[in-house]
């Protein structure tokens, strides 16, 4: 099936099932297009029992494309710079050292706790599992999933200082995530006695620092393009560049992607740039295109998350490693953010019981499974895209649903 085929299919359903949870469910987008996808899916299924040619070709378009690839290399760049772009730069600033903490050591002390924790577990139900392999997982669901965040966000009716920190978290631990990620895959396919610790670090501290600097650079050269001109078409165009050219840019010099769009996007969306460099109906334009562009790859995002269903072994063991793994991601969540927290709670204005908030409001989504999906068989790949997929559903469906109503009792009493 050729690409263009393939783009088209997704686009349609994704116009489908959105129009279908818009006119009747009246979910947030993310939650209702991943359910219907979901159900849709398991109706292919049982009509495939009598007559499968639906079912093969649902089959037949998700093995034609490679969700990796598709995420981690396309979609992440543009959702991030999309989602930084529109993100309040004043109260980010103000909240940016918890920020920081929460982006990198949190997810550092996560992967460690998730890694130790289920690698017990696993072992404890039949399931024997190295712990790198156990590690590498902890470092795979620990990155809160920014796409997922700020689809649901916008309609809990959060604090700004609280969703400034769930936000701007989630928008930068998914790229220190995916260097933690691919610096113990490393490990793993090497041998920890192949490994060189300074390499790591150095790994580690170019993806990191080399994408922030990045993305800095891509910033005051959009901020100072756009301000020599006043067109607002050329200029809409001179962001989309910066974004494809960015992380092409990125890629070839081994940084990393989403750091750098995060950071640009920062850039170009704080006030003092739009100022500056947009006229009202330029900023009006960017905003709207870069908010279109949003909706659009979020609604096909979900709508292949659903359809990953059909690739996965679904064995008894699995899922119950799988439900067990839900508790155990978000205590490991919940005590990740508990030092930084009281560290910080004396100096910033903490909204009471922003631990809480933040562990039910930090949701696991397509990250998560992009990288599962890049584990190698002997990592046990099949075990741990079922265990995530498992928790990447809990989360969207289950978090996401009930995270409005958490966000509101703890909050109700604060203006």
């Amino acid at each position: 099936m050729d690409s263009f085929t393939i783009v088209t299919i997704l686009t349609v359903c994704s116009a489908l099932f959105g129009y279908l949870n818009v006119r009747f469910l009246k979910l947030p987008n993310t939650i209702g297009m991943m359910l219907i996808t979901i159900v849709f899916t398991l109706i292919l299924v049982i009509i495939g029992q009598f007559d499968d040619t639906l079912l093969q070709q649902e089959k037949e378009i998700i093995t034609s494309i490679d969700f990796k690839t598709v995420l981690l290399d396309v979609m992440l760049s543009f959702l991030l710079f999309a989602g930084a772009l529109h993100t309040n730069f004043a109260q980010l600033k103000v909240q940016r050292w918890p920020v920081l903490v929460f982006a990198t050591a949190g997810v550092l002390v996560s992967t460690f706790l998730v890694g130790i924790i289920m690698f017990y577990v696993l072992n404890l139900i039949g399931l024997p599992v190295d712990f790198i392999y156990c590690l590498l997982f902890g470092a795979l669901i620990s990155p809160t999933d920014p796409i997922a965040v700020l689809g649901i966000l916008k309609q809990a009716g959060a604090p700004k200082i609280l969703e400034t920190k769930i936000v701007g978290e989630s928008l930068f631990n998914d790229g220190v995530g995916v260097v933690v990620f691919l610096t113990i895959y490393s490990i793993a396919s090497n041998g920890i006695g192949n490994t060189d610790a300074i390499s790591i670090l150095e790994l580690f501290g170019l993806e990191v620092f080399g994408g922030i600097i990045l993305g800095l650079i891509l910033g005051w050269i959009t901020f100072r393009l756009m301000r020599s001109i006043d067109n607002y078409e050329i200029e809409v165009i001179i962001t989309l560049a910066s974004v494809m050219g960015g992380t092409l840019i990125a890629q070839k010099l081994h940084l990393s992607a989403p750091l750098a769009m995060v950071t640009s996007g920062l850039v170009v969306g704080n006030d003092t740039v739009r100022n500056m460099a947009m006229s009202k109906i330029t900023e009006t334009y960017v905003d709207k295109f870069w908010e279109l562009v949003d909706v659009l790859l979020n609604a096909i995002l979900f709508v292949l998350i659903g359809m990953e269903l059909l690739i996965l072994v679904f064995e008894d063991n699995y899922i119950i490693a799988g439900l067990i793994a839900i508790p155990v991601v978000l205590i490991s969540r919940y005590l990740s953010l508990w030092i930084p927290i009281k560290i910080f709670a004396k100096r910033l204005d903490f909204v009471p019981y922003t631990n809480l908030i933040m562990t039910w409001g930090g949701l696991r989504g397509g990250i998560s499974i992009a990288l599962a999906l890049s584990l190698s068989p002997e990592m046990h790949r099949e075990l741990f895209l079922v265990v995530t997929y498992v928790i990447v559903v809990f989360s969207i469906i289950g978090q996401g649903l009930t995270v409005e109503s958490v966000v509101k009792k703890f909050t109700s009493n604060l203006d």
